[in-house]
């Protein structure tokens, strides 16, 4: 804020405050503790905390919180980045995982959804597919 601009309204934004990435998505499950086994054991994400009403699990920049809720096995809109969706794919068949779509190449790469434990569809999309142009020209490095 300007000297002399208390309230700020001489001010003009660029790309102060705004979304850089998403942090953390939520995932509602009916135990937290017993899915997180799910999301240790098949997906080998790391437990960062955990309770009875809320688990945090990490892989890479992947966070995921599960939490307690009575209303699971929904479609979370949940995109996991991999670096290949037909080896994801594969590798989760032969984990015993079940699948809703088998992979298919939408608008932003190739994405497969699957179920976890609670019965909640989740994505995975390819993390070096081709960005969108708007991606391109607003941070400068072409997804670099």
């Amino acid at each position: 804020m300007p000297l002399g601009d208390p309230h700020g309204g001489n001010f003009t934004y660029t790309v102060e405050g705004l979304p850089l990435e998403t942090f953390i998505a939520s995932v509602p499950s009916a135990d937290p503790v017993k899915a997180s086994a799910f999301y240790r054991d098949v997906l080998l994400m790391k437990v960062l905390m955990s309770s009875p009403d809320e688990v945090i699990v990490r892989r890479a920049r992947c966070t995921l919180r599960l939490y307690k809720s009575d209303n699971c096995g929904v479609d979370t809109g949940i995109f996991i980045g991999v670096e290949d969706t037909y080896d994801f794919h594969r590798r989760m068949i032969d984990e015993g995982v079940r699948f809703k779509m088998d992979p298919k190449r939408l608008p932003m790469g190739v994405a497969t959804s699957f179920f976890d434990n609670d019965d909640n569809v989740l994505y995975a999309i390819e993390t070096l597919a081709v960005p969108c142009e708007d991606d391109k020209n607003e941070s400068g490095d072409e997804g670099a």
